[in-house]
């Protein structure tokens, strides 16, 4: 959103959300949440805040952030499908970037958890106590993918969704 004019001084001036009713500040570069003459609940939040609703584009294209995860399981690398949502729509809309963002540093901290997981699990079937350790890497790739469908409805009806277990790589 863009203010009066960008060289404008700070100072309150007609709210561009609400017509005909209150002003807001401006601060000389953005609006603030400061406004007078009109009720705060008429203040709109931001497209990928948890109460707002994002717009139909960006809630395809963060839908799609999570389910190409999915898709890139075909090359076995699954943070390259939100890697490249990321990177095509980070600077066009901020709840895109968000939840791209999220679906990329949850499959970059799975690709670490499979490989420790690989590891021990090969490590424990030479000791013969390993093959106790298949269900629990089966049941992991079954929650994986349960959680990346979960994470792909909340993303398509607008709602942000924070992944478990996840290191944030990117922001």
């Amino acid at each position: 959103m863009t203010g009066p004019t960008q060289s404008a001084s700070p100072g309150w001036y007609p709210d561009p959300h609400v017509p005909g009713g209150g002003q807001r500040w401006w601060d000389g570069s953005r609006w603030t949440d400061h406004v007078q003459g009109a009720a705060p609940q008429s203040v709109p939040t931001p497209a990928w805040g948890p109460t707002a609703v994002a717009g139909a584009d960006a809630k395809q294209w963060a839908m799609l952030a999570h389910l190409s995860a999915i898709a890139s399981l075909v090359i076995g690398l699954t943070f390259v499908g939100p890697l490249i949502v990321y990177l095509i729509k980070k600077d066009v809309d901020p709840y895109v970037r968000q939840q791209a963002a999220e679906a990329l540093n949850f499959n970059l901290s799975a690709l670490i958890y499979t490989m420790v997981g690989s590891l021990v699990l090969v490590v424990g079937i030479l000791l013969i106590v390993g093959i106790l350790l298949i269900p629990v890497a089966v049941a992991a790739a079954v929650a994986w993918l349960v959680i990346v469908i979960v994470a792909s409805v909340k993303a398509s009806k607008g709602e942000p969704y924070r992944y478990p277990l996840t290191i944030r790589f990117v922001n």
